[in-house]
């Protein structure tokens, strides 16, 4: 055989090997990938993981509640409200204490008059004194101080819990608002190429007219700055996509730079007159954390006036101590105490008076604050269904306005073929057909954030993912 053709057939075989290997490996790989693809998430190098399947909004809520740092920080919260019963409880337990000490002292000792003074030294001392013991104190009662302080701690979790829930509603309602914006960016961005392709297909026509003989050039002119304007909004839809996408991600307590993809669900819209206003304040009132938070204050406060009252009544405590003391360094000589004490302030510079009239004041405030809060709460669920019933009949003019300017460029894109209109008027359709568009896309979202709002005024917004991370 040949040497130049063996060399040639080697080679090409070498070739077909190769090919072969990177076939192999690129299938291994492709299987690799779809297997990560199945279980959701596949490694980067930055980030770790990197969502690929499409997120719904539960989704998005339940990746929020397990990511956000504001939900750590609330629950750090409660678990510190739960120390504080613990430490309120510290009272009812006995104080136990092991003290030890060393000391070196000299006296005068005071004679009393007739004993005679030879022989007998007027200074005790200089001695070492060693001891230790075990000393213990019990409260037996304390008028009401203790139980107070108790409550008081209670009401403190209670409040830290609400506070929780109030922080996790709004972390809901800011997932709603950024995960519509999101989507209202990806269709805003398909609107745009639309409108391109539009401003493409007239610049075609004006050109094939020109071509003809029966327009001038002008309208070939403003058809290419029709394309142009198309182009730069196409740029501005595709940079709002990603604006939007890093808000989301914050939202959910993810790296800004994150690449997600959205499965837009885009609920039922209704009118907001099917809504029962009454119902919805009422139900506002009862499950609102802010109004629930209040709730809590005001226990509280009640506890700091019983505390405050305490003060009037007497205080007994029981007391017990067992220990050596002696000059050497291990003492022999035993000590021990046991004894009752009641305390009872007489007088105390009036400190006690005004102590309970501030305690009176102060839930006297946390009362005002609720009812201003409940209005405030009312006002809130008012304006949501105002905006709610703005947003809908929004969405039905935008909808009516589509249908038309569909039908007026349809109209405006014939004359102008056939001659018998001007591109002035082709221009016109399509600007008012890409507006009510746009409309259309805004209006169609915003009913949508509407919707949050107003089930976030009424206290129930996100409330089966919440429930599923309660603390």
């Amino acid at each position: 055989m040949n040497p130049v053709r063996s060399h040639f057939l080697v080679k090409n075989l070498l070739r077909i090997l190769l090919f072969g290997f990177v076939l192999t490996g690129e299938r291994v790989l492709a299987n690799a990938e779809a297997q990560e693809m199945k279980a959701g998430m596949r490694p980067t190098s930055d980030f770790g993981e990197v969502l690929v399947r499409p997120l719904t909004l539960e989704a998005c809520v339940r990746i929020a509640l397990d990511k956000n740092p504001l939900i750590r920080s609330t629950q750090e919260g409660i678990s510190a409200a739960q120390e504080g019963i613990g430490e309120a409880r510290a009272p009812y337990y006995p104080d136990l204490s092991l003290n030890a000490g060393y000391g070196y002292w000299q006296k005068y000792a005071f004679l009393p008059s007739g004993i005679a003074r030879p022989g007998i030294s007027p200074v005790i001392g200089p001695t070492d004194d060693w001891a230790a013991g075990l000393r213990a104190r019990y409260t037996i009662f304390d008028s009401g101080e203790r139980r107070a302080k108790l409550k008081a701690a209670h009401a403190g979790k209670g409040f830290a819990e609400e506070e929780s829930v109030r922080v996790r509603s709004d972390m809901v309602l800011d997932i709603h608002y950024s995960f519509y914006s999101f989507v209202s960016s990806l269709e805003t961005f398909s609107v745009a190429q639309q409108q391109l392709a539009r401003a493409s297909d007239h610049l075609r026509l004006a050109g094939e007219r020109k071509a003809a003989g029966v327009v001038p050039l002008i309208d070939v002119v403003r058809a290419q700055v029709g394309v142009g304007d198309a182009k730069l909004a196409l740029v501005r839809a595709e940079n709002l996509i990603r604006l939007s996408r890093g808000n989301l991600n914050t939202s959910m307590g993810l790296p800004v730079e994150t690449p997600i993809q959205v499965e837009a669900r885009a609920g039922e819209i209704r009118s907001a007159d099917s809504m029962d206003l009454s119902q919805a304040f009422d139900q506002a009132v009862r499950s609102r954390p802010e109004v629930k938070a209040s709730l809590q204050r005001i226990k509280a406060a009640q506890s700091a006036v019983d505390g405050a009252k305490s003060a009037y009544g007497p205080k007994i405590r029981a007391e017990g101590g067992y220990g050596w003391r002696d000059k050497d360094f291990l003492p022999q000589e035993e000590e021990w105490l046991v004894g009752v004490t009641i305390d009872l302030p007489l007088f105390t510079g009036f400190a006690r008076k005004h102590r309970l009239a501030k305690a009176k004041a102060e839930m006297s405030k946390e009362g005002a604050e609720m009812e201003r809060i409940s209005q405030k709460v009312r006002q809130e669920v008012w304006s949501a269904h105002s905006k709610l019933r703005e947003a809908f009949e929004a969405t039905q003019a935008a909808e009516i306005l589509v249908k038309d300017a569909l039908e007026s460029h349809r109209l405006a894109q014939e004359r102008y073929k056939v001659g018998a209109g001007t591109l002035t008027d082709l221009l016109d359709a399509r600007t008012a057909l890409d507006r009510a568009e746009a409309n259309q896309v805004s209006s169609h979202w915003e009913y949508h954030i509407a919707r949050a709002i107003f089930d976030r005024a009424t206290g129930n917004i996100g409330a089966a993912s919440m429930a599923k991370k309660s603390p």
